[in-house]
């Protein structure tokens, strides 16, 4: 007895992983944008730190070179802190702020090449830019000094020039709020792309492919 015999090979479903959704175009520039207001945040804080908190701490002033007498070394704009000190500790190759004029608002920054002291105790110092090839007029008293440098900061006294006076009690707190503000806004934002994102991964699925086949012998 002849019969055919009908064999049906069915392979396993086989799995793909499903391949990870590229992100939006919008979670790419609201990645830049966190990334641009971090630094700008860290920028504002950096500069409030430099002009307000230290000076207020340490009883510093902050001033902005205008000329180019103290070239290279202190360019225009460049920010110098000066902090008090008493005239007895200042030495040769200091570089101190003083009034022109005792009680003038006016000041310089210039360099101490000599210093005199007379027979009474009291000091007096001859003073020269370093882009300058000539001393000072008059010998500085040691009234007319208003500190010697600290440190200094290129560029940034024309910042400082903005932010003088009363607009410095407002500007950098606002401009903080408003960072941080940003910055809160764009990690709301990224967490919920990221939400969405995990939503439609697992909503699509990637169905096994099923083949059938069939031989027949007799």
């Amino acid at each position: 007895m002849t019969g055919h015999q009908t064999l049906a090979s069915v392979d396993r479903p086989q799995e793909f992983a499903a391949a990870s959704p590229a992100p939006p175009e919008s979670s790419i520039w609201r990645y830049l944008g966190l990334a641009l207001s971090a630094a700008l945040l860290l920028l504002v804080v950096g500069l409030g730190v430099l002009l307000v908190v230290i000076p207020k701490m340490t009883g510093a002033t902050p001033l902005t070179v205008l000329t180019s007498s103290m070239e290279p070394g202190l360019p225009p704009g460049t920010l110098v802190i000066v902090r008090p000190v008493a005239a007895e500790a200042l030495r040769i190759g200091d570089v101190v702020t003083y009034q022109m004029v005792s009680n003038d608002a006016k000041v310089v920054t210039h360099r101490i090449i000599s210093i005199t002291s007379s027979s009474d105790g009291s000091r007096s110092f001859i003073v020269q830019g370093d882009n300058n090839s000539a001393p000072d007029d008059d010998p500085v008293l040691a009234e007319q000094v208003q500190g010697r440098l600290w440190y200094a900061v290129p560029y940034v006294g024309y910042v400082n020039n903005v932010l003088n006076g009363a607009n410095r009690a407002w500007i950098i707190p606002v401009l903080t709020v408003a960072l941080f503000g940003y910055a809160g806004f764009m990690v709301a934002g990224g967490v919920l792309d990221r939400r969405r994102t995990r939503s439609r991964a697992v909503d699509t699925s990637q169905p096994g492919a099923t083949r059938e086949g069939a031989a027949e012998r007799s």
